[in-house]
């Protein structure tokens, strides 16, 4: 034990000799190590943020929007079909097994008024109390709408952080009214602050009613007014008048006027239809969402009625696959920024080669000096090998250091987020010392080959 606290004192006395060279061969350490810790850092926060986004879009979270309408060989693109209702996601939750909760979606945009104030929100969403459960989503004030508010298409909602700010300032909104396109309804809840999600789209300006509310009170987007079936037929006569006296035999009696086709397109009706336009459906398991989408396309194609070869009339849309792919995709670069700081590990370990080598031409004298007074070979081996180990190590706390600091900098200046690794610190003390005696040891033992008549010869 004498002998190796010995030897740790005459290595870093030979250090402390030579301080500017000593820094300068430890400078490419530092870079090194401090790379290593700064991308490994700066990968997990990354990876963090990620693994938020996942969980601010959803708890394994798919969306299922209607297929596309064609016209004349016109496609008017995804989700203009009405082939969604509320059924289908009463049978999706009932039959899939792989589906942990499903909740119905109904889009919708207007302005919300309070007031002298008013704010259009990106959405007003019409679902159940189970989309929060989806969604992950809590809320800072109030309570949700219940079941028994969807069945009474009951005049209340939830509001989201933008809305909320912009309507009523500081001010809370649970048991306010605000006016949606002629209809009152009331703030029961508001929603969590969510922030924007991996497309940079604000997820607070939201506003959620019951979708029963939206689809028949606020008029749903995908209603349509539908026109008299007597405008799709223009060879009738315009001025054709029902009378009993042009009864045959053949012809149904008509007892009353019916509307022309001009009255028809002067007063057209509002059809409601009960579709919905979105799905918003939960898995299990992130490893059951394949599992998830066959189950689910084989229920609404049977539902559906949708022969084999015929074309899907709905569209399952993965948010988690697009995460993983982000996740991926950041993995890779953090991967290739890693290797790019081992190269520069590897140059910092060429450079102690290089000085040690100077060191021992330098010392050849004091080298023989010490073997002619008793030293062996291997006490001069394990000296230098001590010297080149405590160089790279001194280079390692330096580099722990900035690197550290190099992430601090790109969380307080970037707002990029970084998370504190322990394995990095570990990684660097490990490369450190592994370098110290990859790169040292030629040098020792080139050292500890010196004849020591030769050496004291030395000038």
């Amino acid at each position: 034990m004498r002998s190796i606290f010995r030897t740790w004192r005459l290595a870093l006395r030979a250090i402390k000799q030579h301080r500017m060279r000593s820094a300068l061969t430890c400078l490419g350490i530092v870079i090194g190590i401090a790379s290593v810790i700064a991308m490994m850092e700066v990968g997990k926060g990354t990876s963090y943020a990620l693994q938020q986004a996942i969980a601010n879009l959803g708890a394994n979270m798919l969306q299922i929007d209607p297929g596309a309408t064609s016209a004349s060989g016109v496609s008017s693109g995804d989700g203009t079909a009405l082939t969604l209702i509320p059924e289908d996601c009463e049978a999706i939750l009932r039959e899939c097994s792989s589906v942990r909760i499903a909740a119905p979606g109904v889009d919708f945009r207007m302005q919300v008024i309070y007031g002298n104030r008013n704010w259009a929100p990106k959405n007003i969403l019409g679902t159940t109390p189970a989309y929060l459960v989806v969604r992950n989503w809590g809320l800072q004030e109030g309570e949700a709408f219940t079941d028994d508010d969807v069945l009474r298409s009951a005049a209340v909602c939830l509001i989201g952080q933008t809305p909320a700010r912009q309507l009523f300032g500081k001010e809370s909104p649970v048991g306010k009214e605000v006016l949606v396109h002629g209809v009152t309804l009331k703030i029961v809840g508001l929603l969590r602050h969510k922030g924007a999600n991996m497309m940079g789209r604000d997820q607070d300006d939201f506003m959620i009613a019951p979708w029963t509310t939206v689809k028949f009170r606020l008029y749903g987007s995908k209603l349509r007014f539908s026109e008299n079936a007597v405008m799709n037929n223009p060879s009738s006569s315009l001025g054709q008048v029902n009378t009993l006296n042009r009864v045959y035999p053949t012809q149904q009696l008509q007892l009353y006027s019916q509307q022309s086709v001009t009255q028809a397109a002067d007063t057209p009706q509002l059809t409601r239809f009960t579709d919905i336009d979105d799905v918003y459906v939960s898995v299990n398991s992130p490893q059951e969402i394949p599992k998830a989408i066959a189950q689910i396309k084989e229920v609404l194609r049977r539902r559906h009625h949708l022969r084999d070869g015929e074309p899907d009339d709905f569209n399952i849309r993965n948010w988690t696959e697009m995460a993983e792919l982000l996740g991926s995709t950041t993995t890779r670069m953090t991967e290739l920024l890693l290797c790019v700081a081992v190269i520069s590990l590897v140059v910092g370990g060429v450079g102690i080669m290089n000085i040690m080598l100077v060191s021992v031409t330098e010392r050849t004298r004091e080298i023989g000096l010490r073997m002619a007074v008793g030293a062996r070979s291997r006490d001069i081996l394990r000296q230098f090998l001590t010297e080149a180990v405590s160089l790279c190590l001194l280079g390692g706390i330096g580099g722990i250091l900035l690197g550290r600091g190099v992430s601090y900098a790109v969380t307080a200046l970037l707002e990029w987020p970084t998370v504190p690794s322990l394995l990095a610190v570990v990684v660097a003390v490990v490369v450190s010392a592994t370098i110290g005696l990859t790169f040292g040891f030629y040098p020792a033992w080139k050292a500890s080959r010196l004849d020591p008549i030769d050496a004291l010869r030395y000038e």
